[in-house]
C-alpha cells in the first residue's frame, strides 16, 4: 500500500502539487513519508476506507499508557498521505485520551494548506486513528 516516488521526479511532483494548492509543508510530508509503513508486533492494527476509496491501515505500538510508535500504510492521494503522516507524527508520546483530542483543524494547521477538495482526507486520517484507539481503549461515555 505504500506510495513510492521516483527521486528524479521529486521536483516535478513538488511543482505540480504546489500549483494544485498544497503548501511546501504538506508536499514535504507527501514526498518524505516519515511514518509510512507497518510496525512489527504492533499492539493494534486497524484499517479504514473512506468514501473516496482511499484506504488507511494504522499500526500502533503502546508502552504502558503511551503511544510509543505509530505507522500507517496509505493507498490514496497526496492529501491522504500528507494528512496521515501528520496524524501519526502527532500521536507519538501521547496517551490514547490525549490523542483522541486531535482534530481535523490540528492536522490542517500542521499541513498549512491543502486544496479544499482534499479536506476529506484530513477527516479520514482522524477517523482512521480513532478507529484504532477505539480498539485499544473503547471511549468512555
Amino acid at each position: 500500500m505504500e506510495t513510492i516516488i521516483d527521486t528524479d521526479n521529486k521536483e516535478n511532483v513538488r511543482a505540480m502539487l504546489s500549483e494544485s494548492g498544497y503548501s511546501d509543508t504538506a508536499i514535504d510530508y507527501f514526498i518524505d513519508q516519515p511514518d509510512m509503513g507497518s510496525l512489527e508486533n504492533a499492539d493494534q492494527v486497524s484499517e479504514l476506507t473512506g468514501q473516496c476509496g482511499d484506504t488507511m491501515k494504522v499500526y500502533i505500538k503502546m508502552n504502558g499508557d503511551l503511544i510509543e510508535d505509530a505507522k500507517i500504510q496509505v493507498l490514496g492521494c497526496p492529501g491522504a498521505i500528507a494528512s496521515a503522516m501528520v496524524a501519526m507524527e502527532m500521536i507519538k508520546g501521547m496517551t490514547i485520551e490525549e490523542a483522541r483530542k486531535i482534530t481535523d483543524r490540528d492536522i490542517f494547521r500542521r499541513l498549512i494548506e491543502i486544496p479544499d477538495q482534499k479536506q476529506h482526507c484530513i477527516r479520514l486520517s482522524v477517523k482512521a486513528m480513532n478507529k484504532a484507539f477505539d480498539k485499544i481503549s473503547p471511549k468512555k461515555e
